[in-house]
C-alpha cells in the first residue's frame, strides 16, 4: 500500500466521522424541538456509509478482487421511529388530548454514538500518523 493511499483513506474516515459527529450534534441541538419546516417535529439524522472500492489487478470472480480505498457518505436519512409523546396540555403544540409530539431524539443513544464517532476519528488519526512515521522513516533511510 502507497503512503498517500494510506493517507487517503484515512482522510476519508476523518470526513466522514466528521460529519457523523456534526449529525449528532444537530440531533441533540434539535431534541425538544416540536415544530419544523415540513410539519411535525424534528425527525433524528442518520448519515449512511458505504466502502469505496476500487478493482485489484488480477482475475477476480463477482464479489473478489477488490480493495478498500474508504469511505464516503450516500446518503442522510431521517429516523422513521415513531415520535416520543409527552402530556403537557400547555405547550402551544399540544393536540386536543392534551399530548405533544416529541423528537425521536434520543440523549442517551446519541452521546454513546458520539463517544463511537469519537473514538473511530481517533482511531483514523493514529493511523494516519503511524503511515507519516513510515514514510518519513522511508526517507531517513534513503539518506
Amino acid at each position: 500500500m502507497s503512503t498517500f493511499r494510506a493517507f487517503r483513506i484515512s482522510a476519508s474516515g476523518l470526513t466522514a466521522e466528521r460529519l457523523r459527529m456534526d449529525t449528532i450534534a444537530n440531533n441533540l441541538a434539535n431534541a425538544e424541538t416540536t415544530r419544523t419546516p415540513e410539519g411535525g417535529p424534528y425527525r433524528r439524522q442518520v448519515p449512511v456509509f458505504a466502502p469505496i472500492l476500487s478493482q485489484a489487478m488480477g482475475p477476480g470472480r463477482p464479489g473478489q478482487g477488490q480493495s478498500g480505498e474508504g469511505v464516503r457518505v450516500v446518503a442522510i436519512v431521517s429516523d422513521e421511529s415513531p415520535p416520543r409523546l409527552v402530556y403537557d396540555p400547555q405547550h402551544p403544540d399540544a393536540d386536543g388530548d392534551g399530548y405533544v409530539a416529541m423528537p425521536n431524539v434520543n440523549v442517551v443513544r446519541e452521546m454513546v454514538d458520539l463517544v463511537s464517532a469519537t473514538r473511530a476519528y481517533e482511531a483514523n488519526i493514529t493511523a494516519l500518523n503511524a503511515a507519516k512515521q513510515m514514510a518519513l522513516k522511508a526517507l531517513e533511510i534513503g539518506r
